[in-house]
């Protein structure tokens, strides 16, 4: 029971640390959803047209790098934590007592899966409105919703309209697609936060194995350069060099 408890707890601990990585990419996301709606629903709101692809694009990939560099930074972040966690463990194991390191927390080491898993939380949302409007299909492209839903939908355009808004005006065009196509965006986030936690971690050992390097060098080249000795300013006290 109380290794149940341990193995919960850790859980919870890794996925709360993953939603508070989280929070500013998706208001990123959030932000490009709302400027999204904004600039689209100008003119003409049932034709898609090539502004509104423009835009869209702009929106998407703005927040695809903001996203990418809070997952460089986190990786980075968490191959320390990780070299932190190492240190700790070995000095468990050689002397019987863990090293205190300030700041340290287990749930932030660098593991593969934890980027993922940081796009997976963001990408919640979108999967989310996919699933919504792709029940409701039938109902929004003949228009027949009623207020509440209306509101609803403008909630879904605010928080994932990067994802849902092309799909809805293909359909108001007269281009028949399934809602449930948008749920496929959700492979931006998971993918960029994957792929640039361990980048960024990497990214970070480099770094770290390069500095160590230059510091080597620089203490080999002190330590074969000849040593001068500081004789003094009077004449004769400089010993002479033998023939």
């Amino acid at each position: 029971m109380a290794k149940r408890n341990n193995v919960m707890k850790k859980i919870g601990r890794q996925a709360w640390e993953r939603f508070k990585e989280s929070i500013p990419v998706a208001l990123m996301y959030f932000c490009a959803g709302s400027v999204l709606l904004m600039l689209t629903m100008k003119g003409d709101k049932l034709q898609w047209d090539g502004t509104k692809l423009l835009w869209t694009i702009v929106c998407i990939v703005c927040a695809a790098a903001y996203n990418a560099l809070i997952a460089y930074a986190m990786g980075g972040k968490g191959y320390e934590m990780l070299v932190s966690g190492n240190m700790k463990r070995y000095t468990a194991v050689e002397y019987g007592s863990e090293y205190k390191i300030s700041g340290h927390k287990e749930a932030n080491e660098y593991r593969a899966w934890k980027g993922f898993l940081l796009g997976a939380m963001i990408s919640i949302w979108c999967i989310l409105v996919g699933i919504i409007f792709g029940c409701n299909q039938a109902a929004i492209d003949a228009r027949k919703v009623s207020q509440g839903f209306v509101v609803l939908m403008m909630i879904c355009f605010l928080f994932s309209g990067w994802s849902i808004l092309p799909i809805y005006y293909l359909n108001m065009s007269g281009i028949s697609v399934s809602y449930f196509v948008s749920c496929v965006f959700a492979i931006i986030p998971i993918a960029v936060s994957g792929i640039f936690y361990i980048v960024g971690a990497y990214g970070k050992r480099n770094k770290a194995w390069r500095e160590r390097e230059i510091a080597e060098k620089l203490q080999q080249e002190e330590a074969n350069k000849e040593k001068k000795i500081n004789y003094g300013g009077l004449p004769g006290t400089k010993p002479r060099k033998r023939k």
